[in-house]
Order: structure tokens, then C-alpha cells, then sequence
């Protein structure tokens, strides 16, 4: 019993979370999609900007791999079994020795197929459930994700465009990056700018994606700097004044005050109740307290009536 129970554990150790599987599987994605771009012929200062990229993210992945294989069951297991190998050789940067290994690259692929595996089949309503339940959570994470992407893809393609353009300001990767920045934060500085066609489309699609995600942050920082229970005790707060009329019609219609008048009707209880409006509302009208009056003699009536002689 007690070696199940620690196998149990031992396997949950070893899974990781489903946000930071999307996380890793995007960027799969998005690596595949620089390693594409990389054999396509664009501009020299465009390849050497998706060099930065793709090292960045190589980066991570090995990070990854050592995350992955000290949380493993054995070194062996994750290496071997898992295919964690592929994941190391999809994960050597270009730099130096390894600067002639970009067909490594296609060992992502493996990795991919692997996220793949993990988030679909049976775990599909096991994901939903905990995106459901977690909400703030994944709101935060595909915020960031969306910002890192359309950073990334907005750089990359405004660059392409106005590399080779005459008379264009934007002619290397640092400033596409900071072009792209500060358009996505809608600062719009403009000491850099496009000035071709296509240029200006991605300068309009990242406006508006920038509007999204500045929005979506402000939203999710509101509702942490919000108290949870703030809503909650301003409901509760605003009860106690009423809720003894609540409870004093109830009362009045089920005959409670039957132990002090036996066989009364449903208003028998009105005296509760006006001693409950006192206390709760001192502005009650004339109107109200004779009504109220009116009704406690017409139940006593009855009650003295209903009573048999003695």
C-alpha cells in the first residue's frame, strides 16, 4: 500500500501543468514556424533576427529538458522511453560549434507529437474543467502568450517589408523590435515608422491586437487588486436590516405565533413583524403602522372567536 501510494506521488511530481504544456506547445509551434522561415529568401536582416529568435527559444527548451529530466521517475526513463534525447538535440542553439545545426531542428517535431499526446485524447474534459476552474490563471498565461507572439510575428514581417524599402527607418531587428512595442503598448513614439504598404497593414493589425492585450491585462489587474469577498460582504451587509421582515412575513404566513394564539391566521404573527419594522426602518409611515394595527385587531378578533367558551 504504502509503495502505491508513493508511486502515485511519484508520478504526479513528475507531470507537469496543463498551462505549461500549452505553454511549451505553442512555442513549439512558433519555433517550427521560424525554422520554416529561415530557408525562405528573406532579407539578411530579417534571417539574422529570426536567428535571435530561435536561439531565444532554444533557450527555453533546454531549460525544459532539464526541468523534465530531474523531475522524471529515472534519468533513463525521460531520456530513453520518453524520446528526451530528441528533445536535447532539437534544443542546441546556432552558435559556435553548433551553428551548422539547424536540420536538429526537425527533432522538435517529436516534442510536438508528445504535447500533442498529452493534452488530447481522455484529458480533453480533464483540460476543460481546469481552465473552467482556474480562469484567471489561463487568462494570464494567454495574455502573455498573445503579447510574446504578436511581438515575435509583428517584428519579423514589418522588418521584411521595410528592409530593403528606400528611404525606410526600420533596416534592423532591434528596431523592428521596438517599432513593434511600442505600437503594440499604443504609445506610437515615432521616431520609427513604415512607410511601404504592407508595412502599414501590420502597423494597423498591431494596433489592434495592442488595444486587446493592454485591455485584457488591465482587466485581469483589476480583478486582482479587487477583494474576492468585497462583493459578497456588500451584499450581506445590506441584508440585516431586512432580512427580519423577510423573516417575520414568513412566519406570519406559516402561523408561527401559534404557541401564543392557538388557530390564528397567517397575520396572528403581525406584531413580530411590527416590532421588526420599528427597529429596521424608524422612517415607516403613519399609513403603514395603522394598516399594521388594523391587521393585528382583525387576528386577534379572530383568534378570540375561533377560542370555545369556557
Amino acid at each position: 500500500m504504502a509503495s502505491a501510494e508513493a508511486a502515485g506521488t511519484q508520478a504526479r511530481r513528475h507531470e507537469f501543468s496543463n498551462a505549461y504544456e500549452m505553454f511549451i506547445l505553442v512555442l513549439t509551434v512558433l519555433s517550427l514556424a521560424v525554422m520554416v522561415m529561415l530557408v525562405l529568401p528573406l532579407p539578411d536582416a530579417t534571417k539574422t533576427l529570426l536567428t535571435i529568435y530561435d536561439n531565444l527559444i532554444c533557450i527555453v527548451f533546454l531549460g525544459d529538458f532539464v526541468l523534465r529530466i530531474r523531475r522524471a521517475p529515472t534519468a533513463g526513463t525521460y531520456f530513453f522511453h520518453e524520446r528526451g534525447w530528441l528533445d536535447l538535440l532539437g534544443s542546441f542553439p546556432s552558435l559556435g560549434i553548433f551553428r551548422y545545426t539547424g536540420l536538429l531542428r526537425l527533432a522538435r517535431l517529436s516534442r510536438l507529437a508528445r504535447i500533442f499526446r498529452l493534452l488530447g485524447g481522455q484529458r480533453k474534459r480533464e483540460i476543460l474543467d481546469d481552465v473552467l476552474t482556474h480562469r484567471g490563471q489561463y487568462a494570464v498565461f494567454v495574455t502573455i502568450m498573445a503579447a510574446t507572439v504578436v511581438l515575435v510575428v509583428a517584428s519579423i514581417v514589418e522588418l521584411s517589408f521595410e528592409a530593403n524599402a528606400p528611404g525606410a527607418g526600420i533596416t534592423t531587428g532591434g528596431d523592428a523590435l521596438w517599432w513593434a512595442i511600442v505600437t503594440m503598448t499604443t504609445v506610437g513614439y515615432g521616431d520609427f515608422y513604415p512607410i511601404t504598404a504592407g508595412g502599414r497593414i501590420t502597423g494597423v493589425f498591431v494596433m489592434f491586437m495592442g488595444v486587446g492585450i493592454i485591455g485584457a491585462l488591465a482587466s485581469i489587474l483589476a480583478s486582482l487588486l479587487v477583494s474576492p469577498g468585497s462583493s459578497g460582504s456588500d451584499e450581506t451587509a445590506g441584508e440585516p436590516g431586512r432580512e427580519p421582515v423577510g423573516d417575520a412575513a414568513e412566519e406570519m404566513a406559516g402561523g408561527a405565533a401559534a404557541p401564543v394564539m392557538a388557530g390564528a391566521p397567517g397575520d396572528a404573527g403581525q406584531p413580530a413583524g411590527r416590532t421588526s419594522l420599528a427597529t429596521a426602518d424608524s422612517s415607516t409611515s403613519v399609513e403603514d403602522e395603522l394598516r399594521a394595527i388594523r391587521a393585528e385587531l382583525e387576528a386577534l378578533r379572530q383568534t378570540l372567536a375561533s377560542r370555545p367558551d369556557s
